[in-house]
């Protein structure tokens, strides 16, 4: 009888035993592939959608509205008592916008370049002295302003992403609203070439 089972033993699971793994290894392999497929649609719910326009045209986004009215460049900017200078370019944008339906938050928008480089806008103006820390409201046209740094290579072809702030709750599809700035060679050479010495916060 020892010597039996000692030979049952050597034979190796049995087939309800390679069954069973099977299974399992399946159940694995359909767990790995559901949560790759959740982790693409997650991705492609986050993405925003985007709305493009020109300097001076109203952009519809659906959520909110938005036109950029001008922008200059400077070699520093004042607020107060406090002047921040740059070796670089100072591009001040100038927006106005409005929402449809709740009040938001447009998040600090973002330089894009002709060949593809990002830019924030710069952390070395104060929050409160820029357009980001006003709620835009239905149906209420709301101006105000972004700053930032850039170098002077930056500004041709430029284009100007805004979107929504950030909230609680993760919104699918959030709208943003990308505008170019019409800056072609010689525009932003032009540009580059007389920026203001001072540009003051305190002017409206």
């Amino acid at each position: 009888m020892g010597g039996r089972r000692g030979r049952r033993a050597d034979r190796g699971p049995g087939i309800g035993t390679r069954l069973l793994n099977g299974a399992v290894g399946l159940v694995l392999l359909g767990g790995a592939v559901w949560l790759q497929t959740l982790h693409m649609a997650e991705g492609e719910i986050t993405d925003p959608i985007t709305y493009t326009g020109a300097k001076g045209e109203v952009v519809d986004a659906r959520r909110f509205s938005l036109r950029l009215d001008s922008f200059t460049a400077a070699k520093s900017i004042q607020s107060g008592s406090q002047t921040i200078g740059t070796d670089n370019l100072f591009l001040v944008v100038n927006v106005t916008a409005k929402s449809s339906l709740k009040p938001y938050h447009l998040r600090q928008p973002e330089l894009l370049t002709a060949d593809g480089k990002r830019f924030d806008a710069t952390d070395r103006v104060r929050s409160d002295l820029t357009m980001a820390m006003s709620w835009v409201q239905p149906d209420i046209w709301k101006s105000g302003r972004f700053f930032f740094e850039v170098p002077s290579s930056a500004l041709a072809g430029a284009h100007v992403v805004f979107g929504l702030g950030k909230e609680v709750i993760v919104e699918p599809y959030k709208p943003e609203v990308e505008v170019d700035l019409g800056l072609d060679d010689e525009g932003a050479r032009k540009l580059a070439a007389s920026p203001q010495d001072v540009y003051s916060t305190d002017q409206k």
